[in-house]
């Protein structure tokens, strides 16, 4: 599995990259939003990258960061959505505001991504609405960034054990860490992340 691509940008199209590494020249597809931050051709450039392989294809999508591929997957997972079309909704918004459409249910938001209509939309919103605070988006307002491994980690886990739904958890122990700061042990983050969580 190839997980990342450290190189040269050789060569762009309207929806892929050629990365240059030590010589070999490896094909991305890629979202707008990714093309646009890999900067011009000849520099140097990371790309995060998910393999696909099917009966007659081998594909590698690449992303500019983890979260947009982390996404990538979630999106793919859904019936009716393909890497074409993921890559379309990772065009039309920014990881952020998946996230934000998915945990508050804006299908209509979803479906501004070209080939996404209301149906296709209200189906991704109902499957990730739960996931969508287990994943990291881009900090938009309302959904904060979530939390990775450690303490926070945990924290997360224990919410969900007493009941709380993942986006809810995750949400609420983003929100207990941006309170209590980077080092806060698990029991407090559980202990404020409690109060936010039932508030």
């Amino acid at each position: 599995m190839i997980a990342k691509l450290k190189g040269l940008l050789d060569e762009t199209g309207a929806d892929w990259a050629v990365i240059d590494v030590a010589g070999v020249g490896y094909l991305v597809h890629c979202s707008s939003k990714t093309l646009a931050a890999l900067g011009e051709v000849g520099e140097g450039c990371t790309v995060f990258t998910d393999l696909q392989v099917s009966e007659n294809d081998m594909r590698l999508l690449g992303f500019a960061e983890a979260a947009e591929r982390d996404w990538f997957r979630l999106l793919t997972q859904v019936q009716g959505v393909g890497s074409k079309v993921a890559l379309a909704i990772l065009s039309a918004l920014s990881t952020g505001e998946v996230q934000r459409a998915c945990a508050n249910g804006d299908a209509a938001m979803v479906a501004r991504a070209n080939g996404v209509g209301p149906k296709l939309a209200g189906r991704i919103v109902n499957e990730l609405k739960d996931k969508a605070g287990a994943l990291p988006g881009d900090g938009v307002a309302g959904v904060g960034p979530a939390p990775v491994g450690g303490a926070s980690a945990d924290a997360v886990s224990a919410l969900e054990n007493l009941g709380f739904k993942p986006a809810v958890a995750a949400r609420a122990v983003a929100a207990a860490q941006g309170e209590l700061g980077e080092g806060a042990s698990e029991g407090d983050l559980i202990r404020v992340a409690l109060k936010k969580a039932a508030g």
